[in-house]
């Protein structure tokens, strides 16, 4: 099934839609506004996606018979949370590649999604601006970090205050910024095929995520306005068997199904 966002992130109004659980319909409504996008009803298959107001939060559901389980940002449960408890510091492979504890502080993820990186980013230590451009996941991203910021409490709010959402291209961010702005990191995690030997969690995830943007066929051009960027490297998430990009990686940091490429910044070879 063919992305049902084009390269701007834009949505197209005829593949998703809002829709309301009872009780919700003036928050739908609200919704649908702030996104241009129609409303439906829950059981309207003709939208491959719904984007529906649910339980307190926002929920993107695939339609159809069969349909996977709703997916949505949860910054304090799941898998997130674990990984905030039992992630091995800096010891992952994320923390190696972006250099914390190396003079690194400042990370702009170029590809927020979900916000599950940017949340690893911000528990290592990190001030992290998450750029989104999708609207819909950007939708998402922002409902999540304020149901976090209303629930939790001491070294989790200090985790959350480290991150800032932008919904923009971050390529048109990349290029305003000023000196003084400039990021010690550009992150890039390019959407990508699902490994079939991940979570069923994060296959489904990111198969629905695949259904609303698709691939990122700009990521090279992500990397090169990273690269003008960002004041020590830029860092780019890859598939364990993906081609890299470009053809002047300095250092992998492989893991058993993904891998992170680092590359200097031109600034830096000046």
């Amino acid at each position: 099934m063919p992305a049902v966002c084009g390269q701007s992130g834009q949505p197209d109004p005829q593949a998703i839609a809002v829709a309301a659980e009872a009780g919700g319909i003036e928050k739908a409504e609200q919704l649908a506004c702030e996104l241009q996008l129609p409303l439906a009803a829950l059981d309207d298959a003709s939208f491959p996606l719904l984007l529906v107001p649910a339980k307190g939060r926002l929920e993107l559901r695939v339609t159809g018979r069969h349909p996977p389980g709703p997916v949505y940002v949860d910054f304090l449960g799941g898998a997130v949370d674990y990984r905030r408890r039992r992630g091995g510091g800096r010891r992952q492979l994320i923390a190696r590649a972006v250099g914390v504890g190396q003079g690194t502080e400042t990370v702009l993820d170029a590809t927020a999604g979900l916000g599950r990186d940017a949340f690893a980013l911000a528990c290592l230590g990190c001030v992290v601006t998450a750029v989104e451009r999708s609207p819909v996941l950007a939708a998402m991203l922002r409902d999540g970090l304020a149901r976090a910021r209303a629930e939790a409490t001491g070294d989790v709010q200090v985790i959350l205050d480290r991150i800032t959402l932008l919904h923009a291209d971050s390529r048109a961010v990349l290029a305003s910024l000023g000196e003084s702005d400039k990021p010690d990191v550009v992150y890039v995690d390019p959407m990508y095929p699902v490994d079939e030997k991940q979570s069923a969690l994060v296959k489904k995830e990111m198969r629905v995520c695949r259904m609303l943007i698709g691939d990122d066929e700009d990521a090279d051009v992500l990397l090169s306005a990273g690269r003008q960027a960002a004041r020590r490297r830029v860092v780019v998430k890859r598939q364990i068997h993906a081609a890299v990009l470009g053809s002047d990686c300095d250092a992998q940091y492989v893991g058993r199904r993904i891998r992170y490429d680092t590359y200097h910044t031109h600034r830096s070879t000046k």
